[in-house]
């Protein structure tokens, strides 16, 4: 690893993309809801096989905090980014090192030999998108993977962590460890609510990791559900993030709520502020939207490289904002290469 900056270790889970337009028929089929993620449920096991017999599928790299970190590479110099999570020994895991490579993010994969590389299901129907992952090999992931050399040294010369709400599922341990592990070394904790159901079924996870966070993303659907799960009272957006941000904190560092809300204002508070602020997104032409999967992770990826590269808040969420509108127009969650978008 030696001659990166690795200013950035991202965790989170790995997936392969598997992705089919005009979805209406599977979703009646899977009783899926048109723009939600969730885990595979044995009603769903057959998902896979039936797109694949029944559709045009794009195979797109994939997995939340590693779109993130792609995107958070995509404004950062070069070998600023590391991501950890665990993989099966198999081609979809190589799928997933080449878009890496591709993009500059670096792979520190944890490998089980036994368990196939995760996949996800993506629905396209119209603008909207639903997920429906199964973890594989995610979910297997070690702590013990966080001392093996490689990634031990990018843990210890991070200048930002960025953990992804789906870890928080079966990874609660290994999370932890991060987060005071940024605490330590006085250095941001970043995570995602990712999706509806983390707040809803890991509250308990969530509630351990969020006083460890400086910077907590998530859209409106997600912030609704961490109102609704810990009896906030209110549905008012700006209030749901302003209370967010004035939580208990174990750290030193000032916390920062951003709520992403699709084409409508990004929403953000700050700890302790009387007041949030509302970004207005930057308009994006309907006919030149192709695939919403990821934009989310465009957002976050954004914030973070510009936040790493010293700009202000306001700054960052306009980069992220940036990022997101370029995402929508690409197959699945990646960014164009050549020529690259200066969004800074």
């Amino acid at each position: 690893m030696a001659g990166g900056n690795y200013e950035l270790v991202a965790m989170g889970n790995p997936l392969l993309d598997m992705t089919v337009r005009d979805g209406e028929e599977v979703l009646k089929k899977y009783d899926l809801k048109s723009n939600d993620a969730i885990l595979i449920e044995p009603k769903h096991e057959s998902i896979y096989d039936y797109v694949v017999d029944n559709y045009k599928v794009s195979y797109v790299a994939g997995g939340a905090a590693q779109n993130a970190a792609r995107c958070a590479q995509y404004v950062l110099p070069p070998k600023s980014t590391v991501y950890l999570g665990c993989v099966g020994d198999d081609k979809f895991a190589g799928n997933l090192r080449d878009a890496n490579d591709r993009e500059g993010l670096r792979s520190v994969y944890q490998v089980d030999k036994e368990t196939p590389t995760g996949t996800c299901a993506v629905v396209l129907t119209g603008h909207d998108r639903s997920l429906v992952t199964r973890l594989g090999a995610a979910e297997k992931f070690n702590k013990s993977h966080l001392e093996t050399p490689e990634a031990k040294e990018a843990i210890d010369r991070a200048k930002f962590f960025y953990l992804g709400g789906f870890f928080l599922t079966h990874g609660i341990e290994s999370a932890l460890i991060l987060a005071k592990k940024a605490k330590a070394n006085n250095v941001p904790f970043s995570v995602n609510l990712s999706a509806p159901f983390i707040p809803q079924f890991f509250k308990d996870q969530l509630d351990q990791i969020i006083p460890y966070s400086s910077l907590v993303f998530g859209n409106e659907t997600e912030f609704a559900a961490y109102a609704e799960s810990h009896n906030l009272g209110t549905t008012d957006l700006a209030k749901i993030a302003q209370a967010v941000a004035d939580l208990p904190s174990e750290t030193s560092l000032p916390r920062t709520v951003i709520v992403s809300q699709g084409a409508d204002a990004t929403i953000v508070a700050h700890a302790g502020q009387a007041e949030t602020k509302a970004y207005p997104t930057p308009k994006v032409n309907p006919s030149d939207i192709i695939d919403t999967n990821g934009a989310g992770d465009a957002m976050a990826g954004g914030v973070l490289g510009a936040l790493i590269l010293g700009k202000s808040v306001e700054e960052a969420v306009a980069v992220g904002q940036k990022l997101g509108g370029i995402c929508i127009g690409q197959n699945g969650p990646t960014l164009p290469l050549e020529p690259k978008v200066n969004v800074l």
